[in-house]
This record gives C-alpha cells, sequence and structure tokens, in this order.
C-alpha cells in the first residue's frame, strides 16, 4: 500500500509468555557456602552451628520439598555472621548417614523424620514414677535396629526402685545399659563417658527424666524439668521439639519430646522380628512365610519348652507389635 513500507515479520514484536524462558537443571553451585549443622528447627528457621557461632537460615526455594530436621548436616549461603536479625540459607543438605523415624500410629503410612545422623539412641526409662514400659522399649529397639543406630537403655529413678527385673530382660540381648538414681554420683560420669563425641539421640515418655539428665549434662541447656501427675501417672510434657545440645567433652545430644507412643508403619514386619534376636532360634523353626501371629504358628510350643516367664513377655510384645501393624490390636 502507498505511504506504508512493508512490515517483515521479524519487526512485529511478540510479548514474550510466561514460561517462554529456557529452563535449566543446572543449579548455582554455591562455592561460598559453608558447612553447618542443624541443630533446632522452629516454624520453617533452621538454627545451626558453623563450628564457631549459630546461624539462623531458612530453606532455599531450590531444595524443594525436601525437609531439613535437627541433626542434619547442611550448606549455608547468605548472610551467615549470625548476628540478630540475619537470615541465611540452607542450600544443601548432606548424604545423612541415618534416619530414626516415627509414625504416629502402626498403620499410619506417614513416616516422621525426629532426627537425622545420630549414631546412638540413648532410650531413658525410669524404674518408678511413672513405671516402665516394656513393650515402649520394644518400639525403640526395632526403631534403632532398623534405622542402624546403636541403643543404650538408661534406667533413671534407681533410688525408687531396683534395676534387677529390667536388666535381667534386656542385658541377655547383648544391649548396653546405664543405671541413675539421685545423687547421681559417679554413674553421671559413665553416662559422659558413653556419649563423648557422639551424636545422640534421647528418646522416652514423659516424666522419665530426660531433661534432668540433659541439665546434668549441659548446664547451660536449662531444659524444663516436668513431674508426674498423681492422678493419671503420666509425666507432662517438658520438650516441645528437638533439640541439639553441644556436650563439653565432644559430642552432641538430641534431646526429644517426651513420646507416649511410637508408631513402626515404616517398618516392615521381618524388621521387626529381626529386632528380637533372642527369640531367633524358635522363629528359625517356624514354617516359611509364617506370619507369627496365626493359630499356626509354632513359637508358642518352643517358648513353653525352651523359655522361661522373660521369654514369653517378649513373645507377646513382638505379637503385639505385630498384629498392631496389621491393626488388629492397639499400639503399646
Amino acid at each position: 500500500m502507498r505511504g506504508h513500507s512493508r512490515l517483515d515479520e521479524d519487526d512485529v514484536r511478540v510479548r514474550p509468555g510466561k514460561g517462554s524462558r529456557p529452563r535449566t537443571r543446572r543449579r548455582p553451585a554455591h562455592e561460598d557456602a559453608i558447612d553447618a549443622f542443624v541443630t533446632g528447627v522452629d516454624r520453617g528457621r533452621y538454627r545451626s552451628w558453623t563450628g564457631d557461632h549459630m546461624v539462623t537460615a531458612m530453606k532455599a526455594r531450590e531444595l524443594g520439598r525436601g525437609g531439613v530436621v535437627v541433626g542434619d548436616r547442611v550448606r549455608l549461603t547468605g548472610d551467615v555472621s549470625g548476628q540478630p536479625g540475619t537470615l541465611a540459607r540452607v542450600v544443601q543438605v548432606q548424604p545423612r548417614t541415618s534416619v530414626l523415624r516415627r509414625s504416629a500410629d502402626d498403620d499410619d503410612p506417614v513416616e516422621r523424620i525426629i532426627v537425622a545422623n545420630a549414631d546412638q539412641l540413648v532410650i531413658v526409662t525410669a524404674l518408678a514414677d511413672p513405671p516402665p514400659r516394656p513393650r515402649l522399649i520394644d518400639r525403640f529397639l526395632v526403631a534403632a535396629y532398623d534405622a542402624g543406630i546403636e541403643p543404650l537403655l538408661c534406667l533413671t529413678k534407681a533410688d525408687l526402685a531396683s534395676p534387677d527385673e529390667l536388666i535381667a530382660a534386656y542385658e541377655p540381648l547383648g544391649i548396653r545399659f546405664l543405671v541413675t538414681g539421685r545423687p547421681f554420683g559417679d554413674a553421671l560420669d559413665k553416662l559422659r563417658a558413653l556419649l563423648a563425641e557422639r551424636i545422640s539421640v534421647l528418646v522416652g515418655h514423659s516424666g522419665v527424666g530426660k531433661s534432668t539428665l540433659v541439665n546434668a549434662l549441659v548446664p547451660a541447656a536449662e531444659r524444663a524439668v516436668g513431674s508426674v501427675s498423681p492422678v493419671t501417672g503420666r509425666g507432662r510434657h517438658t520438650s516441645s521439639s528437638a533439640v541439639a545440645l553441644a556436650l563439653p567433652s565432644g559430642g552432641w545430644i538430641i534431646d526429644t519430646p517426651g513420646l507416649r507412643s511410637f508408631g513402626l508403619a515404616h517398618v516392615a514386619a521381618d524388621r521387626v522380628v529381626s529386632a528380637f534376636p533372642d527369640l531367633a532360634d524358635a522363629i528359625a523353626e517356624c514354617e516359611p512365610g509364617c506370619s507369627h501371629i496365626g493359630t499356626d504358628c509354632g513359637l508358642d510350643e518352643w517358648v513353653a519348652s525352651h523359655g522361661g516367664d522373660a521369654t514369653a513377655a517378649r513373645l507377646d510384645s513382638l505379637r503385639r507389635l505385630l498384629r498392631s501393624r496389621e491393626g488388629l490390636d492397639p499400639g503399646d
């Protein structure tokens, strides 16, 4: 047309649409990132120890939905000064050496990671006030073996009751144990030696004395100490979240909230069975594929002829765990 120059298609400006920018899977290298150890998690903020000071960080968007938990070894960028009001970014979570998990119930498919990278599970059990719960101890042992974490049984309040019965039940399994009372005496030094240079996570139901132990080991921790209700016999929760505390002798202890239940939905049935090595000879004589909870299981006959009351109690604990996983019995 006269008076108009012809337009070449290259002259037409087209607004780029959303998502037209080429995507890349390459992530930032973060060569300036520093190593840190996550000591606490609170509403999307991660308290992380860098080796000489504490830093508060948030998770970088590039990490996606992957979780960050207490005990994780991470890499941080951004403002890592640790000054009040500053915020760094967690840009990488290092491969974990162990993961301690639990589910709310035995039939709950959602598993929750309690801590990462622990190499020792300290099962704190009071000998009285509140009374010991062997079936909960067995649950902790199953979780420890499944995670590849070495268990340590810490029996508290020996000034109120004798530890002999529990020691007789668990010492033959090769489980290490320590007995403490008030005053602590040399038991506290023995515990320090067992914890030194390790990452240990303390578990137990409310009122067993975890916070008292933590305060004795790390006085600056000032963990709140609760009491046992005279009405219900249950301990009041004194810790609301897991927290890692540096030991003066080296290593870390991770204090966890008091647990009244410990679901094992994430642990396969054969892994549960393998956590009862004292029943291994009996289980070996069962028919292949035996569920160990049916009427055709041969464990009852074996226990009746080879075991005593303690062995029968262990078999009962195993079966309760297996039945609870199948939704046949409430968990203990």
